[in-house]
């Protein structure tokens, strides 16, 4: 069986609107966190997110498309374009049902449903848009990056918070065994509106600080939540003989192993049991061939909850011992972005191992009872082979993914 691999990266972040603006932004520490501006937080406990400002629609898209579709709808096909363009891809080269698309999803378009209750409430039924059917939907990105690229393959949404991501891409993987030449695969995430925040609030567990720099500290001794942001990241993935075939401009990586777990019914375990967890990224070592010695740096999910972060870092620390992994915590830049989070992390660690480099967290001071290697400060130039990226959803979803260099 040949192997997946990826052609095209295409990334939408608070802190950069394309791939290599967002790897300059990751590098140099330049952070998209800071207070709402799309709505009047003050009245929320938590008023941060990584927000992506400044993102004029009618730039990026045809001008029939911007009433029929939710903000992050719209960052979804942004990505979704770049990435087709930078693997080179034409569509109408290819088998009709050859390119199948595969996204995840955590809330759908919570914007726009929640634009149209707002019409319901103040003006009546019939000032609702006939595009509430579709706009406010989990599935809506996948269908809307198939109608503009015409890609008529297999197609999915996966839903699993955080670990969907991961958990989209292992799907494109498996969909290339069916002999499929390609799939458009990721996930752009976000719900940055009075109902979407009222909904995230609600789980506990984002920060009620102010100030940017004392929000989101994964693995530092005063965590205490984290902040949530829009974004993410979507990729073409191919069969390694088809896109060697097509002569693809470039193979950025290779996706090689995955695995899924889920945690142990509430009140039967621990709250920061590992066992779960641990598995997770034991079967994706499996899964890769590969055995902990061959990772040579880990991109944590990097909670900023106490327990979870306990519960992380035991993990971690079972499956590698005592060594010294650098982990990488990019995130800690832009937010947790929902599904978008571990596609933009599969996406940087692929531009980790083409630059030879990893990218610093910021704002956190990692405790050194948590006995990880966070990269801090200034980004640390490592060769490496092949990374590890994590990814844990709200209700118990663990998703671990090995990701290997072009080479």
């Amino acid at each position: 069986m040949n192997a997946a691999v990826v052609t095209g990266i295409g990334v939408v972040a608070p802190n950069g609107l394309s791939t290599e603006e967002y790897w300059s932004a990751a590098l140099a520490g330049r952070s998209g966190i800071g207070r709402i501006t799309r709505f009047d937080p003050e009245r929320y406990r938590a008023t941060l997110a990584g927000e992506i400002r400044d993102f004029d629609p009618a730039a990026h898209l045809p001008s029939r498309l911007i009433p029929q579709t939710d903000h992050s709808t719209r960052l979804s096909l942004v990505a979704a374009d770049q990435a087709i363009r930078d693997a080179g891809l034409d569509t109408g080269q290819l088998p009709e049902y050859g390119v199948g698309v595969v996204t995840a999803n955590s809330a759908g378009g919570f914007e726009f449903g929640h634009q149209e209750l707002d019409n319901l409430w103040r003006q009546g039924p019939e000032y609702v848009s006939a595009y509430q059917s579709f706009a406010w939907f989990y599935a809506v990105n996948t269908g809307q990056i198939s109608i503009r690229h015409g890609l008529r393959g297999p197609s999915g949404v996966l839903v699993a918070d955080e670990a969907g991501g991961l958990d989209a891409l292992a799907q494109a993987r498996r969909l290339l065994r069916r002999d499929l030449n390609a799939v458009v695969t990721g996930a752009v995430d976000g719900s940055l509106c009075p109902w979407g925040w009222i909904a995230q609030t609600a789980t506990g567990q984002l920060s009620a600080a102010k100030d940017p720099a004392l929000a989101y500290r994964p693995f530092d001794e005063e965590a205490a939540g984290f902040v949530p942001g829009e974004g993410g990241a979507i990729l073409v993935v191919e069969d390694e003989a088809a896109a060697r075939k097509r002569h693809a401009p470039q193979v950025h990586g290779r996706l090689l192993g995955y695995a899924a777990t889920f945690d142990p019914k509430p009140g039967t375990a621990p709250a920061d049991d590992t066992s779960a967890l641990r598995g997770a990224i034991e079967l994706a070592l499996a899964d890769a061939g590969a055995a902990p010695g061959d990772i040579d740096a880990v991109f944590a999910d990097a909670a900023g909850i106490p327990h979870l972060d306990r519960a992380e870092a035991a993990a971690l620390t079972q499956v590698f011992g005592e060594r010294e992994l650098p982990v990488a915590i990019p995130k800690t830049l832009t937010g947790r972005l929902c599904a978008g989070a571990g596609p933009l992390d599969v996406a940087t660690a692929l531009l980790a191992l083409r630059d030879g480099v990893l990218p610093p967290a910021a704002h956190t001071r990692p405790s050194p009872r948590y006995g990880l290697q966070v990269i801090v400060d200034r980004p640390l130039e490592l060769r490496m082979g092949a990374v590890l990226v994590v990814a844990r959803g709200l209700g118990g979803f663990n998703s671990a993914m090995v990701v290997g260099a072009s080479h």
